[in-house]
């Protein structure tokens, strides 16, 4: 295993509040976008609807058609998060003086007043509920959304098929493993939560064979790049399969599937930033953030958009 030199400050960056996104872009596409491409190290900046001008035929599009759940509840006054689908009244979950997470079984009643989640950070209320949840969500289990994957629109997605892009639905169950904050400054110290995921017979068909035919697989949100990190580690290539991940990718990295990723701007000394770094390189990454934030970029969840090649 290559051992890793980085501290938890080297991925430390300093934002201006006011470029943390309230609100989602309307429509979904026109989010800003920046492009980076590794092999000739040139940025530039464009539109979420010009995606398809950095896509060519046959670039695979792997996207999470995880939904969110209505995981934040009051019970006997107290804020209760619901992280884990059990069964249909049983959920695993953590709040105010639960240390880690328990299992609690509710009422229909009580879920019935249930609330999608929406990050701490996110404090104004200009938003619709269904605008936390991608066009394509199908299967429930999140509690919290793929937000890389928000940009997409039903009819940006038609314009790639048009062009011969490959779309390839995979799942996994966003939990509290993507945000938990990183305390430790040994970062190799910090221990993931573990989240489900899905991969079905013929995405992974779709995959391998894209991968013998070196065409590009582009993954939409560090959620996409995790499961197929995870099951390509566990079997060389990817299989149709479902478990539990509680993958954590930092810098130095060397990934088996991926040629590129969509994703947004993540919180400073967070694992979603290191994943990116171990993608770009740390000191990349973190010059594309300050480009961005020179450039008025918008932040974290309803915020803009990289596509990373």
């Amino acid at each position: 295993m290559i051992k890793c030199n980085m501290h938890l400050n080297d991925f430390d960056y300093v934002l201006p509040p006011d470029l943390i996104a309230q609100s989602p872009a309307t429509p979904r596409d026109s989010s800003r976008l920046l492009v980076y491409n590794r092999a000739d190290r040139k940025k530039s900046t464009a539109h979420f609807y010009n995606i398809l001008d950095y896509l060519k035929k046959g670039d695979v599009i792997v996207i999470n058609t995880t939904r969110v759940m209505r995981a934040r509840l009051h019970i006997n006054g107290k804020e209760v998060l619901l992280i884990k689908k059990l069964s249909d009244l049983t959920y695993e979950v953590i709040g105010k003086g639960i240390r880690d997470t328990k299992v609690m079984t509710f009422t229909p009643e009580q879920l019935a007043t249930a609330e999608v989640p929406l990050p701490h950070y996110i404090t104004g209320k200009d938003y619709n509920p269904d605008q936390y949840q991608t066009v394509y969500n199908d299967k429930e289990g999140s509690c919290a959304a793929p937000t890389a994957g928000l940009h997409w629109t039903p009819e940006l997605m038609d314009k790639a098929r048009k062009k011969g892009v490959i779309f390839c639905e995979i799942v996994l169950h966003v939990g509290l493993g993507t945000f938990r904050p990183v305390k430790c400054d040994d970062i190799t110290q910090h221990q993931m939560h573990s989240e489900y995921y899905e991969i079905s017979p013929h995405a992974a068909q779709i995959i391998n064979e894209a991968k013998r035919d070196g065409r590009r697989v582009i993954a939409t949100g560090t959620t996409s790049v995790r499961t197929l990190e995870t099951v390509a580690t566990q079997f060389g290539e990817i299989r149709a399969c479902s478990g539990d991940t509680n993958i954590f990718i930092y810098p130095p990295y060397k990934f088996r599937i991926i040629d590129g990723m969509i994703t947004n701007f993540h919180l400073p000394k967070s694992t979603l930033l290191m994943l990116v770094s171990a993608f770009v390189g740390r000191e990349v990454a973190l010059d594309l953030y300050n480009f961005a934030i020179a450039d008025k970029f918008r932040f974290f969840s309803f915020g803009d958009a990289c596509l990373l090649l």
